[in-house]
């Protein structure tokens, strides 16, 4: 397996959707296209044509940074494609101006965004949709 990352490859919404669909399992298909054009950056992982994993990186037009939506094809797990996802995406944060790089994620991700260097921090959270 040889896994091709790209920065900005902007897939089209199709692939985007079925990546969403089997990671997530959310099968509600999205228009990506303003979100993606209003990123710092984002980054995919392929395999072949397919798009398999993928990092967005939304940002406030400063120096704040937001780490979005990193997720990998459950079938390519386990083989460090998150990793050089968030990697990559904090590479491209940082030559691009950003200089706070954020990101919320649930408890049993901790040991996971630690061992790519975010320190735990509290922040606040309100669902604004039911």
């Amino acid at each position: 397996m040889t896994i091709e990352f790209r920065t900005d490859p902007y897939p089209e919404n199709e692939a985007l959707n079925a990546l969403w669909a089997t990671a997530w399992n959310d099968a509600a298909a999205r228009d990506f296209s303003l979100i993606l054009s209003r990123s710092l950056t984002h980054i995919g992982a392929f395999d072949g044509v397919r798009l398999v994993g993928f990092v967005n990186v939304a940002w406030d037009g400063g120096i704040h940074a937001f780490i979005l939506d990193t997720c990998v094809a459950p079938e390519f797990r386990r083989r460090g494609i998150a990793t050089s996802l968030v990697e990559m995406a904090t590479n491209v944060a940082r030559e691009r101006g950003a200089e706070w790089l954020h990101v919320d994620f649930e408890p049993h991700l901790g040991g996971f965004y630690r061992n790519l260097g975010f320190a735990a921090t509290e922040a606040g959270l309100i669902r604004l949709r039911d």
